[in-house]
C-alpha cells in the first residue's frame, strides 16, 4: 500500500516545484517591467542590443532614386539601450491638448524678426511656413524650390496655408513644427526625442539586414505598406496607395515592434545634429559604438551657413523617382527653425 503513496508524494513535488519556478518567473518579469518603468500610455517597449545601423553600398554614379544613400554609409555596428516609444507619430490632437496647456506658440506661428534676416525687405518677415506645391508640367528634379514654397499664414493649425484647417484630421501627424516646436512638446509630455540610433533600431522591428521596416520587398503580395508617392513626381500622385497626400496615423500595418508608419506619410525629427561624414567617422574609430548621439556640431556642405538636424522615415513625397528615404537605414536633414507640411516627429522615454 506504501508504494502508490510515494508515487503520489512524488508527483505532490513535481506540482510544488513547478508551481515555484512559475512565481519565480513572474517575480522576475514583474521585476524587470518595474525595472524599465510600468508601461506608458501610447508607448511600446523597444528592446536594446546591437544591430548593423546604415544602407548598403550603391554605385557612385546613383544621386536620386533607390540608391540615393551616401551619407548612410558605411555600415557599422552600434549598441542601444532598451526604451520606450510612441507607437505613432504626434498626432494634432495631441499637439493641440500641448498647445492649449501651455500656449505654446510654433515657430511657424511667430513673425520672423528682422535682425534674424538681416537685409530681407519688410514685406518679407511674415509668419508662415514651407508648402508643397506641385507644378502643373514636368520639371528637372535637380531643384526642389520648383515643388515647395513659402507659405504666409502656414502653420500646424493650417498645414496647406489659411485655406487649410485640421477640421477631421484630428488623427493625422502634427505637421509644419520646427525642431525647437518637437522639443519643447516633449519636454511637454515628459518625453524626448529619439536619436538617429534608437529611431533606426526601433524601425527595424528586429529585423536585420533588410531594405524596408516589413522586409525584402516594397510591396510583398502587391499590398502597400506605407504612405508613399505614385506616379510623376512631383506633378502627380495617383493615390494608387489609397492616398494622395498625408493619411492619417496607423493606417498601414506596424512593424515588428508594434510601430506604425516608421516609413512614408511624415519625416520624423531625430534628435543627432546633421553631417553627411558621420557615419565614417564611428567606422574608423574600429569600436562598438555605445548609444551613439550623433556628432558635436552640424555640417552640411550644401548649405553650410544653415545648422540642420536629422529626420528620419520619409514621407508621402518620396518615391524611387527622387527621394527613396523609406529605406530603412537612409537619413534626412532639415534646418532646424523650418516646419513643412510633410514633416512631424515621435518621442521615446527612457527606462526608469
Amino acid at each position: 500500500m506504501r508504494r502508490p503513496r510515494r508515487r503520489r508524494l512524488g508527483w505532490r513535488r513535481i506540482a510544488v516545484a513547478a508551481i515555484a519556478v512559475a512565481a519565480l518567473w513572474l517575480v522576475w518579469t514583474r521585476g524587470a517591467a518595474t525595472a524599465r518603468g510600468d508601461e506608458p500610455d501610447g508607448m511600446v517597449w523597444i528592446p536594446g542590443g546591437e544591430f548593423w545601423m546604415g544602407a548598403r553600398d550603391v554605385p557612385e554614379r546613383d544621386t536620386v532614386g533607390m540608391l540615393a544613400t551616401r551619407d548612410a554609409r558605411p555600415i557599422h555596428r552600434v549598441y542601444v539601450d532598451g526604451f520606450w516609444m510612441d507607437t505613432t507619430v504626434v498626432t494634432n490632437a495631441d499637439f493641440a491638448r500641448f498647445a492649449d496647456a501651455t500656449g505654446y506658440v510654433t515657430v511657424a506661428e511667430r513673425t520672423p524678426r528682422a535682425e534674424d534676416f538681416p537685409g530681407a525687405p519688410p514685406e518679407n518677415l511674415v509668419a508662415g511656413s514651407v508648402v508643397f506645391a506641385p507644378p502643373d508640367h514636368r520639371v528637372p528634379l535637380n531643384n526642389y524650390l520648383q515643388w515647395w514654397s513659402y507659405e504666409p499664414g502656414a502653420s500646424w493649425r493650417h498645414p496647406e496655408g489659411p485655406g487649410s484647417d485640421l477640421r477631421g484630421r484630428e488623427r493625422y501627424p502634427v505637421v509644419q513644427v520646427a525642431y525647437e516646436d518637437a522639443e519643447a512638446y516633449a519636454r511637454w509630455a515628459r518625453k524626448r526625442l529619439p536619436t538617429e540610433a534608437e529611431w533606426e533600431l526601433a524601425a527595424r522591428g528586429g529585423l536585420s539586414g533588410k531594405p524596408y521596416v516589413w522586409g525584402d520587398e516594397f510591396r510583398p503580395g502587391g499590398r502597400w505598406m506605407a504612405n508613399t508617392h505614385q506616379g510623376q513626381f512631383p506633378m502627380t500622385d495617383t493615390g494608387e496607395d489609397a492616398h494622395v497626400g498625408l493619411a492619417a496615423v496607423g493606417l498601414y500595418p506596424a512593424n515588428g515592434y508594434g510601430l506604425y508608419d516608421m516609413a512614408g506619410n511624415v519625416w520624423q525629427w531625430v534628435s543627432d545634429w546633421y553631417r553627411p561624414d558621420y557615419y565614417a567617422q564611428l567606422a574608423r574609430q574600429g569600436t562598438l559604438a555605445r548609444n551613439p548621439r550623433g556628432p558635436a556640431s552640424s555640417f552640411d556642405p550644401d548649405e553650410p551657413s544653415q545648422p540642420k538636424r536629422a529626420m528620419r522615415g520619409g514621407s508621402f513625397l518620396c518615391t524611387d523617382q527622387y527621394c527613396s528615404r523609406y529605406i530603412v537605414g537612409t537619413r534626412g536633414k532639415g534646418e532646424v527653425s523650418s516646419g513643412a507640411n510633410h514633416l512631424g516627429f515621435r518621442c521615446v522615454k527612457d527606462a526608469r
